[in-house]
């Protein structure tokens, strides 16, 4: 029976990583946005589903979070400030278009810089960004493409 416990450790010793410095946040340089961006992305994504629902398209805007956790060690404590626990990152929200059998024909996404809609259609090139306030155009876009597949 001990034998059985000490093979359970050494199994459970190896399925956890070592346990060194904490893995910090990855780095800014990918996509990840503020609170306020991506709130601000999301009302733009929230006009173009609500024009697409007019028009009986079905569409749903995702979010993604990025959590992460940090044990509570003693190590991690600096003199001037206290220990993380957690970090997180949120990414902008996108727009998937989908078709009644549920596959993506679609997805919007707002362009970080300048707030201009992206609009990548499955099976086809990517669109020209279209401007923040030419919400229709996107729709537009989207009805001529889901005409075509039909067809």
């Amino acid at each position: 029976m001990d034998n059985l416990k000490a093979g359970h450790d050494r199994q459970r010793k190896r399925d956890i990583p070592e346990m060194g410095t904490p893995t910090p946040p990855p780095a800014a340089e990918d996509r990840a946005v503020t609170e306020a961006v991506a709130e601000r992305q999301d009302e733009a994504l929230t006009v173009v589903q609500r024009l697409l629902k007019e028009r009986g398209i079905r569409s749903r805007r995702d979010h993604r979070i990025s959590l992460g956790l940090f044990a509570n060690r003693e190590d991690l404590v600096w003199p001037d400030r206290t220990a993380p626990r957690s970090w997180m990152r949120r990414y902008p929200p996108e727009l998937v278009v989908t078709d009644p059998q549920g596959r993506c024909t679609a997805t919007v996404t707002i362009e970080r810089r300048s707030d201009r809609y992206l609009l990548a259609l499955r099976g086809g090139p990517d669109s020209e960004p279209v401007r923040a306030h030419e919400a229709g155009k996107v729709v537009a876009l989207i009805t001529q493409a889901a005409s075509r597949a039909s067809a």
